[in-house]
């Protein structure tokens, strides 16, 4: 009997902890949604604790990172902040050059004075949020038109942030939609701009795998790194200066050196980025079959391109390094998302969910007057865009970002006509803007790779877009080129006053109107965007916006009693979910931790994803692990564990029951890259880096024993709760979601 019972409770705890659970909760919601079910997962803390705008709480801690690309956490008294390492990978790039190449060396500051100032590099702390959907749904009825109902939205959001930043204009303010224009909330941020890069191991480490692991369990990616934040002798934000001091925050992050046991309790706290999990069933089928493969069909040749050039040169490898990244992340992606929707058939799934809705929609005569409509216009809004929605791919990825002078031709397209104007004050202010954009441009470009790319990808798009689909003007390159790009481009790399950055400046210096109005990479960027903004037509658009808020408010009154969350849209979130091992397939099992040994198994340092260097590999043989090691001995790079994140998430802390840090997010896994279509609780893990392993790195790798001491750290409590009471606690089937 005893034995029956044992094996039962670690089957049900098995059970439990194999599920992830689903959920990016705005955090002035937690008291009211989610509190008592977090608490009954294990969390130690309140919701107030969590968020409070009258007193610190742990989103004190937390920053957006430019606006939204990625998350970091405070973690000292002294502003320091820990993020990813591909968070700061542009940074790093920005400081490496062929003789100190701190991509492949790393990068540590020992003392504050060889801190680096970042341009062009800012955070933000959320100071409050407040919900203004009375304030807006108040000007609008479901009565009115389209248009006029956005553009009366559009004047409220208008006043409202008028009237926020007359109050105090030292912060900044977001009005963000959610539910699909159902409810409105103003996001209320401190931004500040001097932020100094202070660690980043090399690559070698903070991308060991590349692109072979990424997306990919098991991982042994020690992807962090770390800035600081410098405020003025106040402490408020102030533009750079050595003057500056770091900044003291509110609240910071303790390091946890428990580690962490199948089935403990995490959340994460960040930005996620974007997610569509209202999507329809015929938004599905456009995905997989349209627009996912025409994204990894650019990406794959650009990729290939860039990659032959930047193999050849190391300056080149450098300058290129960030774009390849960027380029290859979500390449990888859409090839899964791909997979994972055809594999856990989320169209079947969504066309259930439609037929239950329609059902009850039809269901009463009101419900029919308000939401009978409501999927007969997302149907029609992907009927109408399934011809174009192609063009429109190979518009943005083949045409605007195939090639760095489409962009930069766009950028003084559209700003370069002051040049002209007969106020010789705003003349003289346009040449100083495009200068910096110049500077920018430049900085990270080599006219070689582009013109190849510029070539490849204007012709791929050329032969694989209809005609009716072109930007204007490739029917100039069919009829004065002869349909060759080559010589098209020829002509731009020679000639324009965009080819160099000595020619740019030549041209500001005595800017001419014919040079600019006849200039082929201004006009091939200007038709490229006419033909992309020209996108779906106000009409279709507006099937589309109708359609979906009348869906998604309906769901809500269909399923009272279901906790919906509005999709991401880089506002901060809170999800939470166990630490637990899955089966990605038949007979296929993955832990939940992965070790240092690891990384020697994987070693190979003729593959320049998988070199180890000489130092790490001595240091994990000697087992010189300290006491970032586990009660085993080994030391945990990497964990997993059940919680729901996306793009935007990266760099994000994750935290225990008591929230202290333990470690810190930086990917999904390849089984459930469907994820941010729909939620699959078996499968879904997040991947990260053990708090562990980043200290041991800093320490026993760097050698950063300043960066160690000015962090307060927290050690496992020397009570040890009773197992038994343990295991009946996680294997309650009342548990099991």
């Amino acid at each position: 009997m005893t034995r029956f019972t044992t094996l039962g409770a670690l089957f049900l705890l098995l059970l439990n902890t194999a599920r992830a659970d689903e959920g990016m909760w705005l955090l002035h919601m937690l008291q009211r949604i989610n509190e008592a079910d977090m608490q009954k997962s294990g969390l130690r803390l309140s919701a107030q604790d969590i968020y409070d705008i009258n007193n610190a709480s742990l989103k004190d801690a937390i920053v957006r990172l430019n606006g939204g690309s990625c998350t970091a956490e405070v973690i000292s008294s002294q502003g320091l902040v820990l993020t990813n390492h591909h968070c700061a990978y542009g940074a790093i790039q920005s400081f490496s050059t062929p003789e100190s190449d701190y991509l492949t060396d790393g990068f540590w500051a020992k003392s504050k004075d060889q801190e680096m100032h970042i341009d062009d590099f800012y955070v933000s702390f959320l100071e409050r949020i407040d919900d203004v959907t009375e304030r807006i749904l108040a000007k609008v009825n479901d009565d009115m038109p389209e248009a006029e109902r956005a553009a009366a939205v559009a004047e409220e959001i208008k006043a409202i942030q008028a009237e926020y930043t007359e109050a105090d204009a030292s912060l900044s303010y977001d009005v963000k939609s959610m539910y699909y224009g159902n409810e409105y909330y103003v996001f209320t941020y401190r931004d500040y701009n001097d932020v100094r890069l202070v660690a980043a191991p090399p690559e070698s480490v903070g991308k060991y795998g590349g692109d072979t692991d990424n997306w990919m369990w098991p991982r042994h990616t020690g992807d962090f790194s770390m800035v600081r934040i410098y405020a003025d002798a106040d402490n408020n934000p102030a533009a750079y200066s050595e003057d500056n001091v770091p900044y003291t925050p509110k609240r910071h992050l303790k390091i946890s050196m428990e580690g962490v046991k199948q089935g403990d309790f995490t959340m994460v706290m960040g930005y996620p980025g974007s997610t569509d999990r209202f999507l329809s069933s015929w938004g599905v089928e456009q995905a997989i079959n349209l627009y996912n493969p025409s994204v990894v069909d650019c990406r794959d040749l650009k990729l290939k391109t860039m990659k032959s050039h930047m193999d050849a040169d190391k300056a080149v490898r450098i300058k290129y390094a960030a774009k390849y990244a960027q380029t290859a992340n979500y390449w990888k992606y859409y090839i899964g998302q791909t997979k994972g929707l055809k594999r856990l058939e989320v169209q079947a799934q969504k066309e259930k969910l439609e037929d239950l809705f329609n059902r009850w929609a039809v269901s009463t005569p009101d419900r029919q007057g308000t939401y009978g409509e409501a999927l007969g216009l997302i149907e029609e809004y992907y009927a109408a865009t399934d011809a174009t929605v192609r063009g429109e791919v190979y518009a943005r990825e083949a045409g605007l970002l195939g090639s760095d002078i489409v962009l930069f031709g766009l950028r003084v397209g559209f700003r370069g006509a002051g040049l002209f104007g007969e106020d010789e004050g705003a003349a003289e202010a346009t040449k100083e803007m495009l200068q910096g954009l110049a500077d920018a441009h430049f900085k990270d470009y080599d006219q070689d790779t582009d013109r190849e790319l510029f070539v490849k990808m204007l012709t791929k798009y050329r032969d694989d877009i209809a005609p009716e689909l072109w930007p204007r003007e490739f029917q100039v390159v069919e009829d004065k080129y002869k349909g060759d790009f080559g010589a098209y481009a020829a002509k731009i790399y020679s000639k324009s006053p965009l080819r160099t950055a000595e020619a740019f400046a030549a041209f500001l210096d005595n800017p001419k109107e014919k040079t600019f109005d006849n200039d082929l990479a201004i006009s091939m960027a200007m038709s490229i965007y006419e033909r992309y903004s020209q996108g779906t037509s106000p009409e279709i658009q507006e099937k589309f916006d109708r359609g979906y808020r009348l869906f998604v408010r309906g769901l809500r009154e269909l399923m009272p009693n279901k906790a919906y969350y509005p999709d991401a849209n880089s506002t901060m979130r809170l999800t939470y979910g166990p630490v637990g091992e899955y089966k990605p397939a038949d007979a296929v099992y993955y832990d939940f931790v992965t070790t240092a040994n690891g990384i020697l198994e994987k070693k190979d340092n003729s593959n320049p994803e998988f070199v180890v260097p000489e130092r790490l590999e001595e240091l994990i043989k000697a087992r010189d692990f300290g006491p970032y090691a586990n009660d085993r001995g080994d030391l945990v790079v990497c964990f997993i564990h059940g919680t729901d994140i996306t793009g935007g998430n990266s760099g994000s802390p994750v935290m225990n029951a008591n929230g202290d840090l333990i470690g810190l997010a930086f990917d999904g896994n390849w089984e459930a890259m469907s994820g941010d279509i729909a939620f699959e609780p078996r499968l879904q893990r997040t991947i990260s880096v053990d708090i562990r392993y980043v200290m041991w790195i800093l320490d026993k790798y760097a050698g950063c024993t300043n960066l160690i001491e000015e962090m307060d750290f927290v050690y496992a409590s020397e009570e040890v709760e009773d197992p038994a009471s343990q295991e009946a606690q996680i294997s309650d089937p009342a548990n099991d979601k």
